[in-house]
């Protein structure tokens, strides 16, 4: 889907009907509510609003991690700790040495983040040769990457600040954690929340995305209902599902209800979320923002820009460079180890594979040089995108087994 979305973007974009395509992601949406009046165009919408979703999926996968997946110990989490740092300090360093004291310096940040969707997608081509040790250590390395690239659109790339409107943002996440606490279980009272906290962020000057971060680092990982529990209900109350009992029961709609509900926490609302939205943001939300920022009008002198270079060097070179050098750091000091199916050559094919930095590279580009980006910029990113997950892929087919690895 990121693929088709993005080759339509650039042949329309690169067509006759470019003015008429580029216009219609600046149509302006309007809503008013007393004096109040939000007035954006569909791009802002896409890129404020919809991947505010897409951030709270990865806030959830972060969290999913730090409780049980591969960041819940340091053993597990030093080695995609060290790769994704390296990941992003060095192509950022690259970036920077590069288009110092120029008008790009603004774009530092776009060469860090690594685009799970398009690696998991790269992998998944090459079938069962490849490790699974290696899936994980990407997705992991990915999710610190995202961490990262949270903290610098929230550092970096916040200009002015309004302190009332960011108060009014922390009290609504302070309520969200209230009732959490609570045991607030129903969902519509978080969106309401939610919604209020993006807007007030929205108007603070920091990126309203962030509010999806943090949410999904505040959704509970654990579930309520034990298996147990809900086992020994349904022995108590299989008598009333009995045809004869079943048809004169005068509240039928009450005990359905119970047992959906029931049902529904028996897995952590943390799981129900991200298999929930997951379909929304992988086959809506992120096609839709390929579609709304990947329409560069192609061009060769584009090719040779400074910042295109730079983007390029950074996704490339830097990216691979990073990850390899800080593993080898860590591994040397005997702070973690490869797994036991991935030996350094393989590791070279999947550190390439991280320079694939399309959803995060775009957007931080429209935080640097303005809501459409720059069209240099994004033709660094395209290009950088494209070399890394050829270089990977052919690496990969060098260096993996040709059987599937026993682990």
């Amino acid at each position: 889907m990121l693929v088709a979305c993005t080759l339509v973007a650039l042949f329309a974009a690169n067509s006759s009907h470019a003015a008429s395509y580029l216009a219609f992601w600046h149509t302006d949406i309007t809503l008013g509510f007393g004096s109040f009046v939000f007035h954006h165009s569909l791009h802002h919408v896409i890129n404020d609003g919809l991947m505010a979703i897409f951030f709270f999926v990865i806030g959830l996968e972060v969290k999913r991690e730090l409780a049980h997946g591969s960041l819940s110990s340091w053993k597990l989490a030093s080695l995609p700790i060290a790769a994704a740092i390296g990941g992003m300090v060095v192509p950022a360093a690259i970036y920077l040495t590069l288009q110092y004291g120029q008008p790009g310096m603004r774009g530092w940040g776009i060469p860090m983040a690594t685009d799970i969707a398009f690696v998991i997608g790269c992998l998944a081509l090459l079938g069962p040769r490849v490790p699974h040790s290696l899936r994980v250590l990407l997705l992991s390395l990915a999710i610190v990457d995202d961490i990262g690239a949270i903290l610098v659109i929230a550092i970096g790339y916040t200009s002015s600040l309004d302190y009332g409107y960011l108060l009014l943002a922390v009290l609504c996440i302070v309520t969200v954690q209230v009732l959490s606490r609570i045991g607030v279980r129903s969902f519509p009272p978080y969106v309401i929340v939610g919604a209020v906290a993006w807007l007030m962020l929205h108007e603070s000057g920091i990126h309203a995305t962030l509010i999806g971060v943090i949410l999904g680092l505040q959704t509970p990982a654990r579930a309520v209902l034990l298996p147990e529990r809900f086992r020994e209900y349904l022995n108590r109350k299989k008598e009333d599902f009995e045809d004869k009992r079943w048809a004169l029961h005068r509240h039928r709609i009450g005990a359905v209800h119970e047992v959906q509900r029931l049902t529904r926490e028996l897995v952590s609302p943390l799981e129900y979320l991200e298999i929930t939205l997951h379909p929304w943001t992988a086959f809506v939300i992120m096609p839709l923002f390929a579609l709304a920022n990947a329409g560069v009008v192609i061009e060769l002198s584009n090719l040779g820009d400074s910042v295109a270079i730079a983007v390029v060097l950074g996704l490339v070179i830097g990216k691979p460079l990073g990850i390899l050098l800080f593993s080898w750091i860590v591994v040397r000091l005997g702070w973690a180890k490869l797994p036991d199916s991935i030996g350094w050559p393989i590791l070279v094919g999947g550190s390439c594979l991280a320079g694939i930095g399309f959803t995060m590279a775009l957007f931080i580009d429209g935080l640097a040089f303005g809501a459409d980006g720059l069209d240099t910029a994004k033709t660094g990113v395209l290009v950088g995108s494209a070399a890394s997950g050829l270089l990977g892929m052919g690496l990969l087919i060098w260096t993996l087994p040709r059987v599937q690895v026993s682990e």
